[in-house]
């Protein structure tokens, strides 16, 4: 008989995420995922302007801001035919760019890589050990047996005096934990520098955009003019500062990050690179053009599906097709005019709450009725995994040589072929290699934007189509990107001048959502599937694959055995 225990909520920063699990003979064997709570921002956007929507979609999330800004003011562009000028879309690339910088290494630092790595083994590191190890695989320069030496006796200040501070919880001492002390050490060390890089590189939203972490955007450009000479527009001196900004990314991207990924996981690809596949679909809209939005060849992260891992073959992905993406509430707390079974093209989609669960706080979720606030979103009647590993593996299929290269580069350091990328530990390692590629791409936008600005080319805003009275009575338009977490979508009616519905198809709908009326499971739900667990009171392997995914939720795990009864609690990462 399986047991069911309980992870509610289950890490990351934004919103919330249950997850529970059936445990057979040590291996899950069963597994269900719900979002417990409902935000409604397309109610709140009806009847708006469209050109407002961006500043009230971003605030959907205080992680994935930028992107959401970015969908937003592309779905009224796509509805409204504006085309905006060469530089705003490479500002918008670098603003992109700084983000996923930004998020993937804050993600691997502090929200994942404890999972990894045991913070109190590094107690027992040699400094001198550590400084080896760091030597041989980057030449960072803080990497001296004294720099290692004086963490450690910081580390060991916080363990004596009782108080470990940020690294307070954990499952530390976990038999699943595989690193030596000296490798933990050099992975503390990073944590902490990490934490002060990553204030650095969102300067770049503040230079922009104005702020961080919701910088402004703009229908039809950006809200930045450019003259070099003036000290109120994007001149010369801030320039040079996304420049340096973008500069030091690379560096640290290159010889801290992808350094550390690739000695981390070579202690775990044994096991891990054949753990938490899941899904064998993977869908990518694609984003980073450099020539225009509506050139889908263009794009760095080119646009498709895989289907079945066959990396031979591309499908399309077609937004205004009503057949390719539908989304689904037959185990979603909401209603459809023509029922649970119907699939409704986000065009058509409908907002209408009906939760008919538990009252919290309960034990365990009915899993045959609704469980979830999530829809359930799918392509051509199938469930799509999203994010760094889609990217890349849609990016491989469409036969970009930089990502092929990126590919081939990374699984060489680790000697590991490409089937281990379909795992746990292949989705963590996506996102490193990613993050190479966008640290090059980066600068590659910023000197295009050099070069136009001094061909005298300073135009950042389309204004033709501003005016309302120059609008249509009727519209519709999608605004496609790329998040951090994965394929995002906006979707927008306009009638009257004005928003007559909106829908979001969110990287989390797609990863987390429950079931769908064929009882498919979505990528969270299907990961889990045949996953080791050492100790269900411990469950950390749990934690290894939802974490690879990068979800977007809360900072507290609360476990609780088959019966419902309360385990145990700590406060992740």
């Amino acid at each position: 008989m399986a047991n069911r225990i309980v992870v509610d909520p289950i890490t990351r920063i934004e919103g919330h995420l249950r997850v529970e699990v059936e445990i057979k003979d040590g291996k899950i064997v069963d597994a269900y995922s719900s979002g417990t709570m409902v935000r409604g921002l397309e109610l709140i956007l009806k009847d708006r302007d469209p050109r407002d929507a961006w500043a009230f979609t971003e605030r959907v999330c205080g992680v994935c801001t930028t992107v959401h800004a970015l969908a937003s003011v592309r779905t009224v562009e796509n509805a409204l035919g504006i085309v905006i000028p060469p530089n705003a879309e490479l500002i918008r690339n670098l603003m992109f760019a700084a983000q996923y910088m930004q998020d993937h290494v804050v993600h691997f630092y502090h929200l994942h890589a404890f999972d990894w790595v045991d913070v109190i083994s590094a107690l027992n590191a040699d400094p001198a050990e550590t400084s080896k190890i760091a030597q041989s695989i980057s030449k960072w320069p803080k990497s001296s047996p004294g720099y290692f030496s004086d963490l450690k006796k910081r580390l060991t200040s916080f363990v004596d005096s009782g108080q470990l501070g940020i690294f307070a919880n954990g499952y530390w001492g976990h038999k699943a934990y595989k690193l030596p002390p000296e490798v933990n050490l050099l992975a503390v060390a990073h944590y902490l520098e990490a934490l002060e890089w990553q204030k650095e590189i969102v300067k770049v939203h503040t230079i922009f955009g104005g702020k961080n972490p919701h910088p402004n955007y703009l229908v039809g450009g950006v809200p930045c003019s450019i003259n070099i000479d003036d000290s109120n527009a994007l001149n010369a001196e801030r320039l040079a500062l996304v420049q340096k900004l973008f500069e030091d990314a690379k560096t640290f991207v290159e010889q801290v990050y992808v350094p550390d990924l690739i000695a981390i996981a070579g202690f775990y690809k044994s096991d891990w690179a054949a753990i938490g596949g899941g899904l064998e679909n993977y869908m990518a809209y694609g984003d980073l053009p450099t020539n225009g939005i509506n050139d889908i060849s263009s794009f760095k992260f080119p646009r498709g599906v895989v289907v079945g891992r066959n990396l031979n073959e591309l499908h399309e992905v077609d937004g205004g097709d009503p057949d390719q993406i539908k989304e689904y509430i037959k185990h979603s707390w909401y209603e459809y005019s023509d029922g649970d079974d119907a699939g409704h093209h986000p065009w058509e989609g409908e907002t209408n709450l009906n939760y008919t669960g538990p009252k919290p706080p309960y034990d365990q979720l009915n899993v045959e009725e609704k469980y979830s606030w999530m829809k359930t979103p799918r392509w051509k009647g199938l469930p799509m995994e999203v994010g760094p590993l889609a990217r890349l593996l849609v990016g491989y299929a469409a036969g970009s040589e930089e990502i092929k290269e990126v590919v081939t580069e990374g699984l060489g350091a680790l000697g590991a072929p490409v089937g281990a990328l379909f795992s746990t530990l292949g989705r963590t390692a996506a996102r490193g290699l990613e993050t190479k590629l966008v640290a090059n791409w980066g600068l590659e936008f910023f000197n295009q934007l050099m070069a136009n600005i001094k061909n005298g080319n300073t135009s950042t805003f389309n204004n033709e189509k501003w005016d309302p009275n120059t609008w249509p009575e009727e519209a519709k338009g999608v605004g496609f990107t790329e998040a951090p977490r994965g394929a995002l979508s906006h979707w927008i009616k306009i009638k009257n001048k004005k928003i007559d519905n909106y829908q979001l198809v969110v990287p989390s709908t797609w990863n987390a959502s429950p079931r769908d009326p064929n009882n498919q499971m979505s990528a969270y739900e299907s990961s889990l599937i045949g996953t080791p667990i050492e100790d269900p009171e411990n469950p950390l392997e749990i934690l290894r694959t939802i974490h690879s995914f990068d979800p977007c939720i809360s900072c507290a795990v609360h476990v609780y055995d088959e019966k419902g009864t309360y385990v145990h609690q700590i406060q992740t990462f």
